[in-house]
């Protein structure tokens, strides 16, 4: 997508969709692919968690309900997961390849802050994610809150319940606080 100085090459970029439960990420994400592919670019299209690799099936055993993991544990296990796939995303992107993730860094920062753990900060959950790619696009993808949204997907079982619902809207008001492009700790 832009040319790569040191070889007259041409390098992918990192595009990321982010967003709450529910608000379209995976549908715009294969929009955006189909769109680029038709438009002659290779692209890459990766889900997070990904729950393919050793960390995300440990993940995937926590969101099932199969196993209890404390909040500051699960973080991490998230983060860990970026990380499993960081090295292929940096080498796509270096073959000019387009990589466009659903849910990225500002995911896991953002939900892990919302349940209001003092000890579990944005601050802090940032700094697991120093050194990732940092994205050449950020979408954040805004729904309302007011709306209730369907159960399905919703990252906390429950949603409905007055806990639950108070995460989500911390989680709300936590992305726009969040600047991708401005953040100086991805």
């Amino acid at each position: 997508m832009s040319k790569n100085t040191n070889r007259g090459e041409t390098r992918g970029a990192l595009i990321v969709v982010e967003g709450l439960d529910r608000a379209g990420k995976s549908s715009q994400c294969e929009h955006l692919r189909d769109y680029l592919q038709e438009s002659g670019h290779s692209v890459k299209y990766v889900r997070f968690p990904d729950r393919t690799t050793a960390i995300g099936k440990l993940i995937d055993s926590y969101l099932r309900g199969q196993s209890q993991l404390d909040d500051h544990s699960i973080h991490l296990l998230f983060s860990a997961n970026r990380w499993e796939v960081a090295k292929d995303i940096k080498a796509d992107i270096a073959k000019g390849i387009t990589v466009i993730v659903d849910r990225y860094s500002y995911s896991g920062a953002v939900y892990s802050a919302a349940k209001g753990i003092p000890t579990l900060s944005l601050d802090w959950a940032w700094q697991p994610e120093v050194g990732l790619p940092r994205p050449d696009m950020c979408l954040f993808l805004r729904i309302s809150l007011q709306r209730p949204q369907s159960g399905a997907g919703l990252a906390w079982n429950g949603m409905r319940t007055k806990p639950c619902r108070a995460v989500y809207a911390n989680s709300s008001r936590l992305y726009l606080t969040c600047n991708p492009t401005a953040t100086s700790t991805l």
